[in-house]
């Protein structure tokens, strides 16, 4: 699994050695949490469809936890970006069931991340009902992740980041500004302009 190798490079600003990167993937590992009853709390509150919405507003609501959340020596940023980064699946996945549960009317889920799972793994597991997936499922996942992460040198999120870190905000504010700056339909709304054009392919093409 690569994405958590990618993660490290733009972190860190080189590749890490073998040692390294388990070390790095543990460290992701122990971040998998969330607070207590943050789940029912935030993310069950206000279930909606805007999953992206959701997320932004769980990240700020993160800070919040965060006694060290407007210190910006690099240590600590450091350590807010790979919590966020572990716990990203947990959110996203938390709040699509949730949306699920009370708008769909359908069962709610409420999987929990296992340690030695990578973070493509882990979504795939709190995603499922039944927590199964394929190892090819999970790969393409995973290298679907590196792809983003590879896109995003120049898109508006990280320019949106650049600028908000610009006048020193904290890490939270900063991520959730990205977040906000991906939802219009002329960027973020690609995501559902791709399914739209997925549904519409299988509906009108025969083969």
């Amino acid at each position: 699994y690569v994405f958590e190798e990618g993660a490290y490079l733009l972190l860190l600003g080189e590749l890490p050695d073998n040692d390294q990167l388990k070390e790095f993937r543990d460290e992701l590992s122990e971040c998998m949490k969330l607070p207590t009853n943050f789940t029912r709390d935030v993310i069950m509150k206000a279930p909606t469809a805007d999953i992206m919405g959701s997320m932004t507003r769980s990240i700020l609501t993160l800070g919040s936890y965060d006694k060290k959340k407007d210190n910006s020596d690099i240590p600590n940023v450091l350590r807010q970006s790979m919590q966020l980064i572990a716990t990203f699946p947990m959110i996203a996945a938390y709040a699509y069931h949730a949306y699920n549960h009370y708008e769909k009317d359908q069962s709610m889920y409420i999987h929990r991340p296992e340690k030695e799972l990578s973070i493509a793994e882990n979504f795939l597991r709190m995603l499922r009902p039944d927590t199964c997936f394929t190892d090819l499922e999970a790969r393409v996942l995973d290298i679907a992740l590196l792809l983003h992460m590879e896109h995003g040198g120049g898109n508006n999120s990280t320019f949106t980041t650049r600028v908000v870190t610009s006048s020193g905000s904290d890490t939270y504010s900063v991520i959730a500004a990205a977040m906000s700056s991906l939802k219009g339909k002329k960027h973020g709304g690609a995501n559902l302009m791709v399914m739209n054009m997925m549904d519409d392919t299988k509906e009108h093409v025969k083969d």
